[in-house]
C-alpha cells in the first residue's frame, strides 16, 4: 500500500469515526427516550448527558483534528481512547448485569475502532509514528 493510500484511509478512519462519535454523543442529548428504549433505563439522565456530552466533544475534536494532516496523530489518540475506554465498560458492566447486553453491540463496534486505528501501515508500522 502506497503512502498516499495509507493517509487516505487514515483520513476515512479519522471522518468515520469522528461522525460515528459525534452521533452517538447526540443520541442522548436529542432523544434520552429512545436511547434507554435501546440501551435500558437509567437513573441518572445526567450521566447519560454528560457522556454524550464528552463523545460530542471528542468526535468534533477528530473532525477537527483530521483536517489538517498533522492533526491525524491527535485524532487517534481520542480515538484510541474513547474506544479502548468504551469497550472496557462494556465487557465489565454487561456480565455483572449493570448494563444491558445491547452493549454488546457497542463492544463490537468498539473492537472495530480500534483495529482501525492500530492496523499496519507501509513500513510495517501501526500508524504511531506518521500517518
Amino acid at each position: 500500500m502506497s503512502r498516499t493510500r495509507a493517509a487516505e484511509l487514515a483520513d476515512t478512519v479519522t471522518v468515520a469515526h469522528g461522525a460515528f462519535n459525534v452521533v452517538g454523543g447526540l443520541w442522548p442529548l436529542l432523544h434520552l427516550r429512545s436511547f434507554e428504549w435501546v440501551f435500558g433505563p437509567k437513573a441518572d439522565d445526567w450521566l447519560q448527558r454528560t457522556t454524550g456530552g464528552l463523545l460530542l466533544s471528542a468526535g468534533l475534536a477528530q473532525l477537527a483534528a483530521g483536517a489538517d494532516p498533522q492533526g491525524r496523530p491527535h485524532a487517534r489518540r481520542i480515538g484510541l481512547g474513547t474506544a479502548l475506554t468504551l469497550l472496557a465498560i462494556d465487557l465489565v458492566y454487561v456480565p455483572k448485569g449493570r448494563i444491558r447486553p445491547t452493549y454488546l453491540l457497542d463492544a463490537a463496534m468498539q473492537t472495530g475502532w480500534i483495529a482501525a486505528w492500530l492496523r499496519p501501515t507501509p513500513g510495517g508500522s501501526t500508524g504511531k509514528a506518521r500517518d
